[in-house]
């Protein structure tokens, strides 16, 4: 709901959807004593994994006066990227890799920074006072000021959820030194419905509104740097960056519409890239087919070893997919080289494993590969004294 009359804030409501934003919200620079504690207790059950950028920005992350200490009005503004294709779509396509739907197009950061920077700039040459502004590579607690925003509800999927928009929004925030009337807080309407739990394929959430990091793909396949754990990767299936499975099911989407912002729009390479060619980049390639592309910042050896996961869960035998797999065994990076071992192990037949595994054992010295070496499959042990 959205509190009406100052006319700044409407001012700035309307200049904020001529400018190309689908959504808008005044929240107070403050957030509640849950919010502060259900981060503390993400953060000591673990659940932030890698991201020790998470545990080391808290405090500055639960209160927005201690990142900023003049501002007393949060402007939450949203986006739409709601896809036009099934999310769903390659599924059953297991020899092409998935794609998160956010990552399909250009960096958004840098389509939401650039529309926040000409906002900001047409506030600044009207009222007084400073401002700043953030999308989510600073220590913003995003999602619980859009709802105190009236933008939308975090989901059980712990994700916003908009009653126009569904789970697709982009959310990015200015902070005002102004004070301004907030909008009414947005309410919870999930009710009873878990369909978002029921579809992480990696049993990600422990409850409804909590996630363990750790078991999300998005997390494996884009901020965790090691090898993915084994236990794990069966269930990754064959998406190789992100992953949407709780945000596509909720039934909230059936209100949004297609987005028709171009820089949003899937790329025509990445809509159904082959698994057995994505291998075979090297850095250059990799950087030349992800320029402007949020990818980048993941890395290609961290990418090449979402593909390879993705090659070790695809259909057995595959000579293109068994050929990338061993292309990957001489790779520089010690990360693809012991996901190559993984998707091999999958996919040679049983003599074509051991043979490999014989060679790889007696030259390979990193202990990650030699990890990956020494769990081959039951019946390769006979192969390999043949």
């Amino acid at each position: 709901m959205t509190a009406r009359g100052d006319p700044i804030r409407e001012a700035i409501r309307d200049q904020a959807l001529a400018s190309g934003f689908n959504a808008i919200g005044f929240a107070d620079a403050h957030l509640h004593a849950e919010v502060r504690a259900g981060l503390s207790e993400f953060i000591a059950c673990g659940y932030h994994g890698d991201m020790g950028w998470l545990a080391s920005t808290a405090e500055r992350r639960g209160d927005p006066r201690a990142l900023w200490p003049d501002a007393r009005t949060v402007v939450v503004l949203g986006v739409n990227y709601t896809p036009e294709d099934d999310p769903f779509a390659l599924a059953d396509t297991p020899e092409c890799g998935i794609f998160s739907v956010y990552a399909r197009g250009r960096d958004y950061h840098d389509t939401l920074k650039r529309r926040l920077r000409a906002l900001a700039r047409w506030i600044e040459g009207r009222w007084p006072g400073s401002l700043k502004l953030f999308v989510d590579t600073a220590p913003v607690m995003e999602k619980p000021l859009a709802q105190a925003a009236g933008l939308g509800w975090q989901g059980k999927h712990t994700n916003l959820v908009s009653r126009r928009f569904g789970s697709w929004l982009f959310l990015g925030e200015i902070y005002l030194s102004l004070a301004l009337e907030p909008d009414r807080r947005e309410s919870d309407h999930c009710g009873s419905c878990h369909r978002c739990l029921d579809a992480c394929p990696t049993r990600a959430f422990p409850a409804p509104y909590r996630l363990d990091a750790r078991r999300c793909i998005s997390y494996l396949t884009i901020e965790h740097k090691g090898m993915i754990p084994v236990e794990l990767r069966p269930a990754i299936g064959n998406r190789i960056y992100g992953c949407d499975d709780c945000l596509a099911v909720c039934p909230w989407n059936k209100f949004a519409h297609a987005a028709r912002e171009p820089d949003f729009l899937p790329r025509r390479e990445l809509t159904a890239p082959r698994l057995a060619e994505l291998a075979l980049l090297d850095e250059v390639a990799f950087r030349r087919m992800f320029a402007g592309s949020p990818v980048k910042r993941t890395g290609r050896d961290r990418f090449l070893r979402n593909v390879l996961i993705a090659i070790g869960n695809a259909v057995p035998g595959d000579p293109q997919l068994v050929a990338s797999a061993r292309h990957c065994l001489g790779d520089d990076s010690p990360l693809v080289r012991a996901a190559a071992v993984w998707a091999l192990s999958r996919l040679a037949p049983p003599s074509l494993w051991a043979r490999e595994r014989f060679r790889g054992l007696a030259r390979e010295t990193h202990p990650l590969v030699r990890e990956e070496w020494g769990r081959p499959p039951a019946e390769t042990e006979a192969a390999i004294m043949e």
